[in-house]
């Protein structure tokens, strides 16, 4: 991804829509997060499923990378009125990369680890399907950490000859042992030193089924269940489990869609 392919999405944040008397904030753009209110008891349908509506209104939901260039939202008041309207959603080029002679036991994990990763990507998928009443997204996120970006949302690499999942996080490169802070305030909902492929690993729950992981963390300084605010001490950089140097790997989801953390902040 360029420069310059990064500050053109970037930008989109901060376009506002308005439609239907419903104001839509947030960027309508594959891996985007869009968040309005609603007069209180209306439903918000987005492509046919009803999503989460706050007492007040509330309400919050992303693209992912593969969103395709349509998408209705259907907004259903109190008293039954419904009007529905197209969103177009800006489609994104990612870079892909191809790597070749790289050992076989670094592009298919070994089938000893199947078991060890089960119970993980489990304990991933639990620590995600939390759908509070918190709007702690709504104020906005932060970098996690000092650094360069060293890694994009979207990026994919084929390793000797197949394609691999793409990338869903933003890498924030650091030396080892430089603080990771809580992008956002919310309650840590999964919080462990060793991960297999993530190493020391933290999942921040938001409200609303919004969510940030953090890994590859050298250390871990929270505890399940904790409630942080946005900027306290979560962890340090690290390189541990599969990573090629000392880095963060943040991403952030709406339930199962992967978004991309870059469009949530603003570089300090």
């Amino acid at each position: 991804m360029t420069i310059s392919s990064v500050f053109v999405v970037f930008c989109t944040i901060f376009i506002s829509v308005q439609a239907f008397a419903v104001e839509l904030k947030g960027a309508l753009v594959q891996g985007g997060l869009v968040h309005g209110q609603v007069s209180p008891g209306a439903q918000v349908l987005l492509n046919g499923k009803a999503i989460k509506v706050g007492r007040e209104g509330a309400f919050v939901f992303g693209f992912s990378r593969e969103a395709a260039p349509l998408a209705s939202l259907v907004i259903i008041k109190r008293d039954g009125t419904r009007k529905e309207q197209a969103l177009e959603i800006e489609q994104r080029q990612f870079d892909v990369e191809y790597v070749e002679g790289l050992p076989p036991k670094t592009v298919t994990p070994p089938p000893e680890w199947r078991a060890r990763r089960k119970k993980e990507t489990g304990r991933v998928k639990k620590a995600r399907s939390y759908i509070t009443d918190d709007i702690f997204w709504l104020q906005g996120f932060d970098k996690p950490a000092k650094g360069r970006f060293s890694g994009f949302y979207g990026s994919q690499r084929v390793l000797n000859g197949k394609p691999r999942s793409p990338h869903y996080g933003l890498d924030i490169a650091a030396s080892v042992g430089e603080p990771i802070t809580a992008p956002a305030t919310g309650v840590v909902r999964l919080a462990a030193p060793d991960f297999l492929l993530e190493g020391g690993i933290v999942i921040i729950d938001h409200g609303y089924g919004v969510t940030s992981t953090l890994f590859h963390m050298n250390s871990v300084a929270v505890k399940e269940g904790q409630h942080i605010k946005k900027g306290a001490l979560i962890g340090s950089v690290g390189a541990k489990g599969r990573a090629s140097g000392p880095h963060v790997d943040w991403r952030v989801n709406w339930g199962n869609v992967r978004l991309d953390p870059l469009l949530l902040i603003e570089e300090k």
